[in-house]
């Protein structure tokens, strides 16, 4: 048999046999071929194999090894392979740290730190420093020193008022008070002001593959139909919201005017044995705790409604804690996602047609807020509600 002849006669065989070796016992199979052929059998297998020659040595020396030996379980020996980069430059931890640290955000001490640099750059920095890295193993080096990519916190809120807490409690015990005795309870407050047009609103909608809606290019707002002022009732007890749109401007007349309609609409047929109303409120906007009109427009709805009202303010920076803001205001913005608003009745439509599966029920209305030169007083003018409940298809504009 030729030398080529037996090249490919063991090339053959190994192709039989590699799917069921692993490394130990090809270099053990590979060396007894070599020592069946005798001279020249290392050189012959190698070249079938496509293996170095120091690898069919050593599979002769573990052969003649397990003779005498007991056969080991694993496939290297121990010490076999690349060692990790941290033995290899024990320095390099302390180089990865040293540009970390002075960019890193929290405490040093914390189990949990984060740093503001890319791992690109610190293998970059790192290679400059004489310490050749790649950027997968950057990863691996901080993810063992429990760094993680993480977004800002809001955690600080400044400045704390010593009776914050109380008020809140006040807030609570006097919500509890109220609905022992099934006595009216809102939230009210202003949502964002919206500009009314072809303009994107943010959010998705499922539309044909290929046909977005089409909106303007820019957001400059119209002039002819300005902008929407949404202000919100939401009943605690009857899980029941009452939505009003304005396109004058947010003054606290238009809150309470809007407090009003949901009065003689809504609230007093809900609540016809109610002896006292309570409203809960940011401590900003139209219905701030410090502005003058609010309370002189309050105590006028007092005294024409004949009804105690108590108002009860949240602290500043805990608007987000009044109920409408995440059981009302929360769900029409869902509602309207990826919708342009085109006009002030598709915003008391989307407004109205707010639902959620735990019964969620909103009513809306447009409120014109009209100057009357006659009596020198400011009202609010209500236009007329369409019989099945929806509001008209345009704005009514009241006379100045």
């Amino acid at each position: 048999m030729t030398r080529v002849e037996r090249v490919e006669f063991i090339r053959h065989k190994y192709t039989a046999l590699a799917p069921l070796l692993n490394e130990r016992t090809r270099r053990g199979w590979a060396a007894t071929e070599a020592h069946a052929l005798g001279y020249g059998g290392i050189s012959i297998v190698a070249e079938a194999l496509g293996i170095a020659r120091g690898t069919i040595q050593a599979g002769l020396a573990e052969v003649q090894e397990r003779e005498t030996a007991i056969v080991p379980q694993r496939v290297r020996r121990c010490g076999g392979g690349r060692q990790p980069l941290t033995v290899k430059a024990p320095t390099l931890e302390a180089a990865l740290n040293e540009l970390v640290e002075p960019t890193t955000r929290g405490d040093p001490e914390s189990p949990l730190r984060w740093t503001c640099k890319s791992t690109t750059r610190l293998a970059q920095e790192l290679e400059h420093a004489g310490h050749p890295i790649s950027q997968r193993s950057v990863c691996t080096l901080l993810h063992a020193q429990q760094y993680s990519r993480q977004a800002p916190r809001k955690t600080r809120e400044g400045s704390t008022q010593p009776d914050r807490d109380a008020q809140f409690q006040y807030i609570n015990a006097s919500g509890k008070r109220f609905h022992r005795a099934k006595q009216p309870m809102i939230s009210v407050d202003t949502k964002k002001k919206e500009r009314v047009g072809n303009f994107k609103t943010p959010g998705r909608e499922g539309q044909p593959q290929g046909s977005p809606e089409k909106v303007n290019v820019h957001d400059f707002a119209d002039p002819q139909l300005g902008k929407v002022i949404p202000y919100g009732v939401y009943d605690l007890a009857a899980n029941a919201g009452w939505g009003k749109v304005g396109i004058d401007h947010e003054t606290a007349e238009f809150a309470v005017e809007s407090i009003r309609r949901w009065w003689a609409q809504m609230g007093h047929e809900r609540y016809p044995q109610a002896r006292k109303l309570l409203i809960t409120a940011d401590c900003g906007g139209s219905n701030g705790s410090r502005t003058r009109l609010w309370k002189v427009a309050v105590q006028q709805f007092a005294d024409e409604s004949q009804l105690p009202v108590h108002v009860c303010h949240f602290p500043p920076g805990t608007s987000k804690w009044n109920k409408i803001e995440h059981r009302l205001f929360c769900f029409i913005t869902q509602n309207w996602r990826g919708r342009p608003l085109l006009s002030g009745a598709t915003v008391v439509n989307l407004i109205a047609s707010t639902t959620t599966h735990h019964g969620l029920t909103v009513q809306a209305m447009i409120l014109i807020q009209a100057s009357f030169a006659a009596s020198g007083s400011s009202r609010m003018a209500v236009p007329p509600i369409h019989p099945q409940g929806g509001p008209l298809d345009e704005f009514l504009h009241a006379p100045t």
